[in-house]
């Protein structure tokens, strides 16, 4: 394995992950994909680190509960920018070069043949197996708290659904769907949805940011945070501190839980849900 973790173009990684591949059949070409990779200074040996944590701690029953464990500290262990994880070919590595045995394990299909989208390999930052575990800790972190997060990705629907949402750049917006879960106002994965049809659907007309602003966030401390990687050892028994750039205004958070609260309420999706 190299000690680095490398970017993986997409054109590459498309060319890679032929049909046996994606059944778990054909052995993906490790020493070609390192030829195709430009390097880092990211070290790989934290992160595999992590994933093999991930295998030990849960069964393959128990997969799905592995993505609240692993969120939070693949985010305090790859420490990247907004920029730098928006790119696909760091992701691209991971999954096909550094851990592609994590991705069958997680998200390996119980079809005949068994088999993993594409996407889990190389898609979009809302599927793919890493990219949606640590975009998820970073837009429901709130500042270095990432209990949110825990709450945020053991609901499933939290990450197949309302990730994909732009609303949730908005930091209250991405609270105050916490809180609706945190105080069980929404339970189960059919109210998840709705809240999110009926939150994205308020959002295209009414502007959350200038209802419930938010504060500014630090960036010199966010990049403070990342600078100081080296020799900071990111606990597994407990949740990692994330960066010091910032809480989310409690007062805004407060309005749009309100708010949301009651759009899921007069949500059609609920009302046939209650007859």
């Amino acid at each position: 394995m190299n000690t680095t973790v490398r970017l993986l173009p997409d054109e590459a990684a498309a060319r890679l992950l032929t049909t046996g591949v994606l059944e778990n059949s054909e052995p993906l070409p490790l020493a070609a994909i390192d030829q195709m990779s430009e390097p880092t200074a990211w070290e790989a040996e934290p992160l595999r680190q992590l994933f093999d944590e991930a295998m030990k701690r849960f069964t393959p029953s128990e997969r799905t509960s592995a993505d609240a464990w692993l969120a939070p500290v693949l985010h305090a262990t790859l420490r990247l920018t907004r920029r730098q994880a928006s790119g696909s070919r760091i992701w691209n590595y991971v999954a096909l070069r550094l851990a592609p045995d994590y991705v069958y394990w997680r998200h390996l299909s119980r079809g005949n043949p068994p088999s993993v989208s594409r996407a889990r390999f190389s898609g979009p930052f809302h599927s793919q197996a890493f990219a949606r575990l640590w975009w998820a800790a970073e837009l429901f972190r709130d500042g270095p708290d990432y209990g949110p997060v825990v709450v945020a990705c053991s609901n499933q629907d939290v990450l197949n659904t309302v990730l994909r949402l732009d609303v949730i750049l908005h930091r209250p917006t991405a609270q105050a769907i916490i809180k609706l879960l945190t105080t069980d106002v929404i339970r189960t994965g059919r109210q998840v949805n709705a809240l999110a049809q009926a939150v994205n659907t308020a959002g295209s007309t009414l502007s959350y940011e200038a209802h419930a602003p938010d504060g500014l966030r630090d960036v010199d401390a966010f990049r403070d945070w990342i600078e100081e990687l080296t020799g900071v050892l990111v606990p597994y028994d407990s949740l990692p501190i994330g960066p010091s750039d910032g809480r989310t205004r409690s007062s805004s958070v407060d309005i749009l839980a309100t708010l949301f609260t009651q759009l899921f309420a007069d949500s059609p999706s609920v009302r046939e849900m209650s007859e």
